[in-house]
């Protein structure tokens, strides 16, 4: 699968996500490893095995196999980090003064540039709908000297990458 399978695979009622499917995929106001990465990232945070194999079969080939692997880090730690800290954030009082006791070296050391990860943590943050990641990542990013136009991007690839898994989970995807 690629995302020309993707696109072909929509319905018609979701004309739109095709269209934006589309237009992301040539988007460069990102580099090319920041777009691969936050595709297959997103892709794995929103847990639809078809359209993680046709992003990672799009993408996977042009990045490094280090950036492959912290984009599907990025998934892997931020779905641990997001469940915990969206409950801190929500419920607050003596947790917030707690600390997490959760691994999380990959962070810290992910094998790729930490801007690119941190981009990744954010579009995987606003998938599973974690206000206070989104808020730490966006604060690092900007620290890093991304443009409030890359944050968006990366959004806006997650917001349309999940909205595409959303789309078809509910329909028969054609073999």
């Amino acid at each position: 699968m690629s995302i020309d399978s993707l696109k072909a695979a929509l319905p018609d009622y979701a004309k739109d996500l095709k269209l934006n499917l589309g237009a992301l995929a040539n988007d460069f106001v990102l580099t090319p490893q920041q777009l691969g990465g936050t595709f297959i990232a997103s892709a794995i945070a929103s847990r639809n095995p078809a359209v993680t194999h046709a992003l990672v079969a799009e993408y996977g080939p042009k990045m490094t196999p280090e950036a492959l692997q912290a984009a599907r880090s990025a998934a892997a730690i931020m779905g641990m980090n997001n469940v915990y800290y969206r409950f801190v954030h929500l419920v607050g009082g003596d947790y917030e003064k707690m600390p997490a006791r959760l691994r999380m070296n990959v962070i810290a050391n992910p094998g790729v540039d930490k801007a690119d990860f941190e981009l990744w943590a954010m579009a995987v943050s606003a998938i599973n709908g974690c206000g206070l990641c989104m808020e730490s990542h966006e604060r690092q990013l900007r620290e890093a000297g991304v443009t409030t136009e890359q944050i968006q991007a990366a959004v806006r690839v997650a917001a349309v990458v999940h909205g595409v898994a959303v789309t078809l989970d509910g329909v028969e995807i054609p073999a």
